[in-house]
Order: structure tokens, then C-alpha cells, then sequence
């Protein structure tokens, strides 16, 4: 529905309705619009109003006698064009920043940091999940002698992403042995996916390590369950429990199908890959709005960021009845500052006086 097509008091009242049933979650009435928010008409003009909403499929009227709440369609206008800038406190900035200083090394290890503190700030269901869909490369192994029978081997990732292993061996190995083919390593298999990484070049590695090439097959097999790690889609949730305090989910059947969506972790991905990975703003994904049907009543809220060459999204699950001010700013916030972190240019966070477009 295009914003011309509602007056500015039609978009006021819309507004208001919005925000009172978001912070009480009761249905609105006129005269409570009139009184409480002071909208500068009769009761009567602003019923007239709210009865022309409902029928433009902005508002839904529970009851005969009771107020309005807003419909899908309506959340959607609120999010799209009348949400205002929410300000955070300095000490909600301060302990973001406090959070976010230090550097995760392990995708699994900022998926789950990723979805806490999207809980943490929103008091939401946090969420955090990592797309398959492309293919990592290693630019960079080092590897460090241990003893005669094993080598510690580390691979770099971009976006300041490592990975490590220690490997053993039944047989003894040289400082030269694992210094030749860390050497070789970074000759023929750096920048390479697994998918390009073929016999014809493990047989290379073999023949370069002459009587050692017993060691390429096992580094070669861990080379590849790292790199097929990150390169799996994965999801972490945190803060499930928060749900139950939203009367929302009061209904023990309509819990137990979102409480079943967030524990398959193949239902939730389904969900979210309906949204495009490759768009960098805000996706706000209300009730109905979900094909799958499984999510009526609830709005899914993520933000897209790169990390380590992967796409990552971070966000939150809620109530349809959400504070989306404060959890739009919060997400941009976490998803720039995390993004700056593991990207060029080091840790950099948003203050609240900076444009968060």
C-alpha cells in the first residue's frame, strides 16, 4: 500500500495504535487515542478514521466492542515508513562496545556469540545464521613442529578467520617434513575450494614429499573438514525462553510449533532463506508474511553482514507486537560493529549520533 494513499492523520493514528498495543498489547481504543496520546481530533473523527484503516486491512477489530490492533499489513507500514529512530543510552553503547572488542577466531564461536547478544540487547529470541551456499578458501597455512610424530597446522582464513588442528601421526616426521609441505601447501593449495582441490594435485603434494608422503593424505583430510565446516550452513539460537513471557504464545500449540521451527534447525533455514542473503539492510519478516505458515504470529528481524567471506545474518524472533525502534537499531548496530571487527579496517563501532544508513 502506498504511503499517499494515507492522510497524515490516518498515518498518525496508525502510529499511535502501534505503539500503545506494542508496549501494552491490548487493542486500541479512540479513547485512548484522544486522550492518552492527544491526537487533535473528536473521538468520533478518530473512530471514523480507525473504521477506515480496518478497512484498507491496516488495522483487525478482535471484538465487536473492543479497540484495534494492527493487522500484518499494518506492521508493515509501521516498519516500512513511520518507525522513527530509536537512541540507545551511552551505557547501552558502552557495553556493546565492551562486548564486541574482542576477536572470535571460530565461525561456530561468533554464531553463538552473534545470536547472544542479539538476545542480550533486545530481550528477544536471538538468532544468528551462517548461508552454505558459497565456497571458502584458505589464504594462508603455517605450521608449527610439535615432536617425531606430530605438527600443529593452522589455516587462515579471510576476514581474520583461523582454524587449527594437531595433527598425529604412527610414523615419525621431520622438522623439514612439515616445514616442506607447509611450503607446498601455500604453492598449489592456497585460494583453492575443495572442490578444487583434486587428486592430481594431492599426488603433486606426494611426490614433493617424496619418502614422507604418507603425511599429505591425513593434512589433506583435515584441510577439507575445515574448510567443509565453514562452508555448511549452520544456525544458533539463543534466548528461547523469552518467548513465553509474551501472552502471544500463551497458546500451548501455537509455542510448541515455534518452539519446534527454532529446535529443527532445517525448518528455520527454510524460513529464512525465503529472504535474500545477498541484501545488506534490515529484513523484517512479519507473520503471515512467512510462506511456510509456521510463523503467523511471530516477526523474524535480520541484517546481513560478511564475515570471513561469508554471509552471515544476525538478528532476533518475536512477537508481532515487537519494539521494532529499538531492535532495528540494535541489530544495525551489532551486525555494523561485528562486521567492522572481522573486516578491513579493524573494530569500529556506530556511535549513536552517526548515520545509520
Amino acid at each position: 500500500m502506498d504511503e499517499v494513499k494515507l492522510s497524515k492523520r490516518k498515518q498518525l493514528i496508525l502510529k499511535a495504535i502501534v505503539d500503545a498495543h506494542i508496549s501494552h498489547g491490548e487493542p486500541v481504543g479512540s479513547k485512548f487515542l484522544a486522550q492518552e496520546v492527544g491526537i487533535s481530533a473528536s473521538s468520533a473523527t478518530i473512530r471514523n478514521e480507525m473504521a477506515e484503516l480496518e478497512e484498507m486491512g491496516y488495522l483487525i477489530q478482535p471484538h465487536t466492542s473492543s479497540g484495534r490492533v494492527p493487522s500484518v499489513l499494518g506492521y508493515r507500514y509501521y516498519v516500512d515508513t513511520l518507525v522513527s529512530q530509536y537512541s540507545e543510552t551511552k551505557s547501552e553503547i558502552d557495553e556493546l562496545n565492551e562486548k564486541l572488542r574482542y576477536k572470535l577466531t571460530e565461525m561456530d564461536e561468533i554464531l553463538e556469540e552473534a545470536s547472544h547478544l542479539a538476545s542480550s540487547f533486545t530481550d528477544y529470541t536471538g538468532i544468528a545464521f551462517k548461508s552454505g551456499a558459497g565456497k571458502v578458501r584458505i589464504s594462508r597455512f603455517d605450521a608449527v613442529y610439535i615432536s617425531q610424530r606430530s605438527f600443529h597446522l593452522v589455516m587462515s582464513f579471510s576476514g581474520d578467520i583461523v582454524k587449527s588442528k594437531t595433527l598425529m601421526f604412527n610414523f615419525p616426521i621431520s622438522r623439514e617434513d612439515v616445514s616442506r609441505f607447509s611450503d607446498a601447501a601455500n604453492i598449489y593449495l592456497a585460494n583453492l575450494t575443495s572442490d578444487e582441490i583434486t587428486m592430481p594435485i594431492i599426488m603433486k603434494l606426494e611426490a614433493l614429499m617424496g619418502s614422507s608422503y604418507a603425511i599429505v593424505h591425513p593434512v589433506i583430510k583435515a584441510i577439507y573438514e575445515a574448510m567443509n565446516e565453514l562452508d555448511t550452513a549452520d544456525i544458533k539460537v539463543e534466548g528461547v525462553t523469552k518467548l513465553l513471557k509474551f501472552p502471544e504464545y500463551s497458546d500451548v500449540s501455537k509455542l510448541r510449533e515455534l518452539l519446534d521451527v527454532l529446535e529443527e534447525k532445517d525448518k528455520l533455514l527454510d524460513v529464512i532463506s525465503q529472504r535474500d542473503m545477498s541484501d545488506d539492510g534490515i529484513q523484517v519478516f512479519i507473520g503471515t508474511e512467512d510462506d511456510s505458515g509456521v510463523m503467523s504470529d511471530t516477526t523474524l528481524i535480520f541484517k546481513n553482514v560478511s564475515i570471513g567471506g561469508k554471509r552471515v545474518a544476525i538478528g532476533v524472533i518475536g512477537p508481532k507486537r515487537m519494539d521494532y525502534q529499538k531492535v532495528i537499531l540494535m541489530i544495525n548496530r551489532l551486525a555494523y560493529g561485528m562486521g567492522r571487527m572481522f573486516g578491513e579496517g579493524g573494530f569500529n563501532l556506530l556511535t549513536s549520533s552517526d548515520d545509520d544508513t
